[in-house]
């Protein structure tokens, strides 16, 4: 794989740190601003629908700029947003601080995608996608587990300064490293792109990918409470713990990518079952702590398996459409599950039937996500038999 390759996945890193760190923190944050666990849990919600509308709004404002330039703009506003976390003194406005750091999500990894597609030959592009995101996983394995340690230790707002540190060395690891656009990005009508986006397979991929991720950030939103006030570990516990995520979500990324190269359907509908099984099976192990720390990993394993099988089909049934906006569309697919998940484990906590069940309520979503996809590909084949059929 190509250096360059290797900066968008510096740069995934500090945007993973920043996505994922406030699991570890809800209990501090909540205690903090006087907000109760579902509240603070809307943070998250409150981040990834700040992914969703800024992917494909700042994708289109964006699209004849040159490629880096744009990388490198989106980690400027990144760095910028997690400053004003670390300084926000209530909750509405660290509510607002996070939405600005998401606007920088979703465009970031939908254009990194492109990138990173165009830096290798057509058999390694699922790959390819997998090693940007394995900045995801790192820093899920390193960031997460310190950025926790360090919020526990000296306060959750000290966690969001070293966030903002990381986006700064980032931008200059991209600047340093991703090279400069041979020529212009191609103009595109953004109304074409919608539209082809807008087709129903292309919609059907979409919703594959909301429903899939969904599972996952309603279970892992709440993955502290659930190891403190189920499993029984102490809150100290909770960073060294979620280490084994970071290594399932490592394991579960380069090999969901390897298989998707291989077999991407077969790889999509695999790994959304495996996840149903392991949300399925999550919530009774939660009781017995060395199983619970196991299916944590598991989770994680499970979870980002579908990340690089999901970004690639949305980016093969969006041909001729910008690839960049398809990219920024799944993106912001995976956020919107990100905010349904972590709002369903939230109802589940406040109204019944409590927090234990939260992991079996998730499996639902993967096995809705199967159903769409199969959906999916029944009119992806309705669809080629009638263009075969108008041609001849």
């Amino acid at each position: 794989m190509p250096l360059a390759l290797y900066a968008l996945t510096a740069g995934a890193f500090g945007i993973g740190v920043t996505e994922f760190v406030i699991m570890g923190l809800l209990l501090d944050v909540g205690a903090d601003l006087h907000v109760s666990i579902a509240s603070a849990g809307l943070l998250i919600s409150g981040y990834a629908l700040g992914v969703v509308a800024g992917a494909p709004v700042l994708t289109v404002l964006t699209a004849r700029w040159p490629r880096k330039t744009v990388l490198l703009g989106l980690m400027a506003i990144f760095a910028a947003g997690n400053a004003a976390c670390a300084l926000a003194p209530t909750y509405g406005t660290l509510m607002a601080a996070r939405v600005l750091t998401a606007l920088a999500h979703g465009t970031f990894f939908g254009v990194g995608s492109v990138v990173a597609t165009g830096l290798v030959g057509p058999d390694k592009r699922a790959s390819a996608i997998a090693v940007m995101f394995t900045g995801l996983t790192v820093a899920n394995i390193l960031g997460v587990p310190l950025g926790t340690w360090l919020g526990q230790a000296f306060g959750w707002r000290a966690t969001f300064w070293a966030v903002a540190l990381v986006g700064v060395a980032a931008l200059g690891v991209i600047l340093a490293l991703v090279p400069k656009d041979e020529a212009a990005p191609e103009a595109s009508d953004w109304r074409a792109d919608l539209a082809a986006i807008a087709r129903p397979v292309v919609l059907l991929g979409l919703a594959t990918t909301v429903l899939g991720y969904a599972g996952v950030f309603a279970v892992f939103t709440y993955i502290a409470p659930a190891l403190t006030r189920i499993a029984g570990f102490p809150e100290t516990a909770v960073s060294p713990i979620l280490l084994v995520f970071g290594g399932g979500l490592v394991l579960g990324n380069l090999v969901g990518g390897r298989f998707a190269d291989r077999h991407l359907v077969g790889t999509v509908l695999g790994t959304l079952a495996g996840l149903a099984a392991v949300l399925a099976l999550m919530g009774p192990a939660l009781h017995q702590p060395i199983a619970a720390v196991l299916f944590v990993g598991l989770l994680g394993a499970a979870g980002f398996a579908t990340v690089a099988p999901l970004q690639m089909w949305v980016l093969e049934k969006a041909a001729g459409a910008g690839r960049s906006l398809a990219s920024s569309f799944n993106i912001a697919a995976f956020n919107l599950g990100n905010a349904l998940g972590a709002w369903a484990g939230g109802a589940v906590i406040e109204h019944g039937p409590g927090l234990g069940m939260v992991p079996l309520a998730a499996s639902l979503f993967p096995l809705a996500a199967i159903v769409t996809a199969l959906l999916a590909l029944r009119t992806d084949r309705i669809d080629a038999a009638r263009s075969a059929s108008l041609s001849a």
